[in-house]
């Protein structure tokens, strides 16, 4: 049995999955805001629970926001600031007494769909999270490739390729800079190109819905996050050529981009031809605390 755990902002979920997949049970609980020792005792505690009902140990991994420094251990970029600076996979090893595996929750994201998902039997796989952030990841032959620095496939702070004079210098980004991707393809960058007024800042679902009644002006903006996401993608391409690329998030529920970006991304991607298939995800939301417990694979 493999328990995964996925440690969100608000929620921590985790599951225990059986050697083919099958989700065995699975709990839920909100996550502790107080402070990093009330949040390793959280995740301590769903831990325990599920091992006294199926009755045996069991290996764990941790799906978390940022990423874990492979020169300090300390984890760094996460939006749930409580972990920043704190070695969570050995207090967390330390307290269930075994080795625990954590990875970025995009990582994760993309090995389940790697595992069992979209992307199953495919060599490389591109993970893409379109939501409140932009991020990606990227797995070989059923591993996370991490990377020197544990930034593999994050392109969301890379600047929007082939930029057009209208994007430029493009949105400010909390990063510090300019134009970066998730500036223009996440769901708020989203929001912001359709609004013209404050009062019409709306979600990208109520959007997505305007442009299916007709509405020139969502249908408008819906065709230039397409052409954006289209050059994103077409520069991954460029340099990683992955056999599958699965999009995640919130904004990977905009049905029409698996039509239109595959035909847009032609343009830019440096082949005589482009084949590379554009999936929405398998296992949906579910994709991150899944890609936690399969950070130990069969037979480890």
């Amino acid at each position: 049995m493999r328990i995964g755990v996925d440690l969100g902002g608000t929620k921590i979920e985790a599951v225990v999955l059986g050697d083919d997949g099958r989700v065995v049970t699975r709990r839920r609980r909100r996550t502790p805001q107080e402070s990093y020792a009330d949040t390793l005792q959280a995740v301590v505690e769903i831990v325990q629970d599920l091992e006294s009902e199926i009755g045996e140990r069991a290996s764990v991994g941790l799906a978390t926001p940022g990423a874990r420094s492979p020169h300090t251990g300390l984890i760094k970029n996460a939006n749930s600031t409580q972990l920043i600076g704190e070695r969570l996979d050995e207090d967390l090893g330390d307290a269930l007494d075994r080795q625990v595996r954590i990875a970025n929750d995009a990582n994760c994201f993309a090995l389940s769909e790697s595992v069992d998902g979209a992307a199953q039997g495919a060599r490389v796989v591109f993970g893409v999270i379109l939501g409140t952030g932009v991020g990606g990841a990227i797995v070989v032959e059923g591993r996370v490739l991490a990377g020197r620095h544990a930034i593999a496939g994050e392109w969301g702070h890379n600047p929007l390729p082939w930029p057009r004079a209208s994007e430029l210098p493009g949105p400010r980004c909390y990063c510090g800079h300019y134009g970066c991707i998730e500036t223009f393809l996440s769901g708020s960058g989203l929001s912001r190109d359709y609004q013209e007024r404050p009062e019409e800042a709306l979600g990208v679902e109520e959007i997505v819905r305007l442009a299916q009644s007709g509405e020139q002006r969502a249908d408008a903006c819906l065709a230039r996050f397409e052409h954006r996401l289209a050059r994103g993608l077409a520069h991954v391409i460029n340099i990683l050529d992955p056999d599958i690329i699965v999009l995640g998030g919130g904004l990977s529920g905009i049905a029409r981009v698996y039509e239109s970006v595959p035909r847009l991304w032609r343009e830019f991607v440096f082949s005589d031809r482009v084949d590379t298939p554009l999936r929405p995800p398998v296992h949906g939301d579910a994709s991150g605390v899944r890609g936690a417990a399969w950070l130990w694979p069969r037979g480890a």
